[in-house]
């Protein structure tokens, strides 16, 4: 069995910051203590800093970031909200801050609002007063995020990077205070971990775990390896015929091309290591005056595309159909078919890995994909309506300025998940089980992507790991999720790396999720200091009666 309870002291050093993430002058040293101490400036690292605020706490957020707002403001634009309806609270009024920002005639630069039309458009919000919008350009959604952390005066420390090999600094079941690479010590009462990484949680030494469970640990039907279940449109069975893995098709002793596994997948249902694949989400544009072309990488290979080309050759032509519009004729650009932006094998070992390892594989990640958008633009061998039409994308020169237009952040789709004493399985999702505490909802579909591709018995190629399976409706998310064992840590929330399983985390990570749980989270937290008892203590009726007050959906009712 996979699922390893692992008390996290990461064993891997804990070194050379990433290069895109330079270091730049910090604030001076913090010399208060802090009610809330909100580790990691993703989406829902922002919404939990602005929730303990309106509670009357102090609060700092501190992280790697040099952006807030995570994937929302790293190229997520074309939102995965499932069910609007249960995005309430700061959720919603984050979306409800993209769509006033949206009205002013002088946000549509590049296009007028009238062609974009409705597509960005969110329905009527629940109270019928306010409206929203779900669909957005990232240096719109970084522009909120630094707007709410603004108006609440909320100190934010970036680019600190926790120390994780001896800086969490604890008293018993409490942390008092976490260290950072650069020697600042933060001190708090309460803390939140809202990385996508769950760093702060794992060096708490908090039961965690990484990679897939097989069925044998919560009897759920999804779980494990998923050989021969071929969902949504990502893999090779949408082809007419079947493609060879091997360099002279048919000969395996001619090796095989690149990014095809030489392992075997694994049985069917059993767990392993493996973790669904990372890309970067591309803002890219059409527009002439503010396109950048695609570069050429170092490292610039085009044999390591001999798979796409036959891909091509087999008469596959959805190159562009993931290149959704958001506003200013600009794109949220996500993995689409068997071979795309998803890199597929080349991250299993980024959730733990120290922050030099990471840095490498962002770096390839990036190497990649680059290589992929100048191939199919330049390569004479892509089809030719293919790579004319690619000529004319490009990066959108407006967007992630600082980092050469390229995302300040990939898309970490998973990596580590806590182990609490609540665990949420597809059985909550489909509500085979109850949620008795629920904190949150959420709606997307089981969505997971590739963890690899292999070679089938047949010696043939096909890719593994992708789930889509749709939810008879929203569902709860249990207070539970939230929360550490109660024998481990008294006073640390958990709302991006959630205690869910891998099949349950492929609906849950979807970022109004995030924001809704960081809200719930920082609610909990500001409550427990107020009753002056551990978070696994709070009385449910309490944290509820709060959470409601504030918009939260906790029920839906067609």
């Amino acid at each position: 069995m996979h699922l390893a309870r692992k008390t996290s002291r990461s064993r891997l050093l804990a070194a050379a910051l990433p290069l895109w993430l330079a270091a730049t002058p910090a604030p001076a040293s913090p010399a208060a203590a802090y009610d809330v101490v909100v580790y990691g400036g993703t989406s829902a690292g922002v919404i939990a800093a602005v929730q303990a605020r309106r509670m009357g706490r102090s609060v700092v957020l501190v992280g790697p970031d040099r952006h807030l707002g995570g994937l929302s403001s790293g190229g997520l634009g074309w939102t995965d909200t499932g069910n609007k309806a249960v995005i309430g609270g700061l959720a919603r009024e984050f979306y409800h801050r993209i769509w006033r920002h949206y009205q002013k005639p002088e946000a549509w630069r590049w296009q007028r609002r009238e062609e974009y039309g409705n597509r960005g458009q969110g329905t009527p919000a629940i109270d019928g007063e306010r409206r929203t919008m779900w669909i957005f350009e990232p240096h719109v959604a970084e522009q909120v995020f630094d707007g709410l952390v603004r108006e609440h005066d909320i100190p934010v420390f970036r680019d600190e990077w926790l120390d994780r090999e001896n800086g969490v600094i604890r008293e018993g079941g409490q942390i008092k205070a976490i260290r950072m690479l650069s020697g600042r010590t933060f001190t708090g009462r309460m803390f939140i971990d809202a990385t996508y990484e769950g760093d702060l949680m794992a060096a708490a030494g908090v039961d965690y775990t990484v990679g897939r469970e097989g069925r044998d640990v919560y009897g759920e039907k999804w779980a494990g390896v998923q050989t021969g279940v071929l969902h949504h449109r990502h893999h090779f069975g949408v082809l007419p015929q079947p493609i060879s893995p091997y360099r002279i098709p048919g000969d395996p002793a001619s090796g095989l091309l690149r990014h095809v596994s030489p392992d075997p997948p694994g049985e069917k249902g059993s767990g392993d290591h493996r973790v669904q694949a990372y890309c970067f989400r591309l803002c890219l544009t059409d527009v002439p005056e503010n396109r950048v072309p695609f570069p050429r990488p170092e490292g610039y290979d085009p044999d390591e595309f001999l798979l796409l080309l036959r891909i091509f050759e087999a008469g596959w032509r959805e190159t562009f159909q993931k290149f959704d519009p958001i506003p200013n004729r600009k794109t949220d650009t996500n993995n689409h078919g068997p071979m795309s932006t998803d890199y597929l094998g080349a991250n299993y070992d980024y959730p733990e890995a120290s922050y030099a390892r990471r840095r490498e594989i962002l770096r390839e990640h990036e190497r990649y994909q680059k290589s992929l958008f100048y191939f199919i633009a330049n390569d004479p061998r892509v089809p030719a309506e293919v790579r004319e039409r690619m000529q004319r994308w490009g990066l959108a020169r407006d967007e992630f300025t600082d980092n050469g237009h390229w995302p300040h952040q990939i898309y970490v789709r998973e990596a580590r998940r806590m182990i609490g004493d609540f665990v949420v399985t597809e059985h909550h999702l489909f509500g085979r089980q109850p949620t008795p505490r629920p904190v949150g909802m959420g709606s997307y579909n089981i969505d997971s992507h590739n963890v690899q591709r292999y070679i089938t018995p047949e010696g043939h190629v096909q890719n593994e790991g992708d789930l889509g399976v749709r939810l008879p409706r929203p569902y709860p998310i249990d207070y539970g999720a939230l929360l550490p064992p109660r024998r481990q840590v008294h006073n640390l929330l958990v709302p991006v790396c959630v205690s869910a399983s891998h099949v349950a985390y492929g609906s849950i990570r979807m970022e109004p999720v995030f924001m809704i749980l960081g809200q719930s989270a920082a609610t909990a937290a500001a409550l427990s200091l107020e009753a002056g008892c551990a978070v696994q203590d709070l009385p449910y009726d309490r944290l509820r009666q709060r959470l409601e007050a504030d918009g939260q959906v906790l029920e839906y009712h067609r």
